[in-house]
């Protein structure tokens, strides 16, 4: 017979994206740091996503990380050819210029601030999705 269930207790909750805890398998380190370290845009990423085979708190991160990096050559390689289109236009191309390359900067910081806030979230053992990222880092890792 089953054991009656106590009223004045809470019922458990799951939680669908646990904190980790423990260790990464195959470095050692606590897997909320190697999570963090991991979110170096592309390079961390590539070297945790190829280390780390258990953990999927860590190949997320890994993962978004790769795809995040990414974006961010992309966004560069974008922002260079803007601006080369921009001054090559005679005459207003020195007004354009240096408006663009304010622009260009603002862009640049908000993805370091991204990157910074990313992480933050997962050294503090948080799952966080960069927005359009974060799905996409999801499906990769296998956890539709």
């Amino acid at each position: 017979m089953p054991d009656p269930v106590d009223p004045s207790q809470p019922p458990p909750v799951s939680d669908p994206n646990p904190t980790p805890t423990g260790r990464s398998i195959s470095t050692g380190l606590p897997a909320n740091v190697a999570a963090a370290i991991a979110c170096i845009p592309l390079i961390g990423g590539i070297i945790f996503y190829i280390l780390e085979k258990q953990n999927n708190f860590v190949r997320f991160y890994a993962m978004q990380s790769i795809i995040f990096g990414i974006a961010w050559i992309l966004v560069s390689i974008a922002i260079a050819i803007i601006a080369g289109l921009l001054g090559a236009i005679p005459g207003v191309g020195g007004i354009f210029v240096p408006l663009w390359n304010l622009v260009s900067w603002l862009i640049r910081l908000a993805l370091f601030v991204l990157m910074v806030v990313t992480m933050v979230k997962a050294l503090s053992g948080e799952r966080w999705e960069i927005p359009y990222v974060g799905p996409m880092a999801r499906k990769q890792v296998g956890e539709a």
